[in-house]
């Protein structure tokens, strides 16, 4: 049912009708969309997790429960769009959901738009986070391209220090810090120390893991 690159729709409920009347919801506005019984199930297809667009899911479920499997999902880095859906809707549960980063919380019996308003938001969520990962992913792989003493001087200049700290610091002349500075500054496809700074700031996260 999901073609490939369209956005995905993945869809968890023990309930067999509520799963077919989803299934046919979204199939009906041409959307991809593949059911489940149980997270255990959704689980057992790893590639549909790492390639669904958005989650619907039960918050209770045989095994594990919905919350927890929004928790679990946070653990593996799986940072897909959740949009809840309970019949036993409480105040505690909706706040810990949201709280978590689920989207949306629906009681049931919902209206099919409401249902699918949130699915569209949480697909302009999702190719948002795509664009996001796909633009950090790129300037990490231009800092990759780096020397290693270049890494080194990236590391000193976006502290803000001035070439010549920076040669005391490695033990090097001035000049041959600035070249290295040149070199690094056109790897990483910036003209301005600003620049470096904000794209090294939002790659750190990654090459400290």
């Amino acid at each position: 049912m999901d073609g490939q690159g369209s956005p995905l729709v993945l869809v968890v409920d023990d309930d067999a009708h509520m799963r077919d009347a989803l299934g046919n919801l979204f199939e009906s506005v041409g959307l991809n969309v593949e059911v489940f019984g149980s997270t255990s199930e959704l689980l057992d297809r790893p590639s549909k997790v790492s390639s669904g667009s958005c989650l619907v899911l039960d918050i209770r479920l045989p095994g594990v429960s919905g919350l927890d499997f929004q928790d679990k999902l946070a653990r593996l880095g799986t940072n897909i769009p959740i949009i809840f859906m309970t019949g036993h809707g409480d105040v505690p549960m909706s706040v810990r959901a949201m709280k978590a980063g689920a989207i949306d919380f629906l009681t049931k019996p919902f209206r099919d738009q409401d249902m699918l308003d949130a699915v569209s938001n949480a697909l302009i969520l999702d190719q948002a986070r795509r664009t996001s990962d796909g633009e950090l992913s790129a300037l990490v792989k231009r800092y990759e391209s780096l020397t290693s003493r270049e890494r080194e001087v990236i590391a000193l200049v976006t502290r803000g220090l001035m070439n010549k700290q920076i040669g005391w610091e490695l033990g090097l002349s001035e000049i041959t810090v600035k070249i290295h500075r040149g070199h690094l500054m056109e790897k990483m496809a910036v003209r301005t120390l600003a620049e470096l700074v904000k794209v090294y700031e939002a790659i750190k996260p990654v090459l400290n893991k």
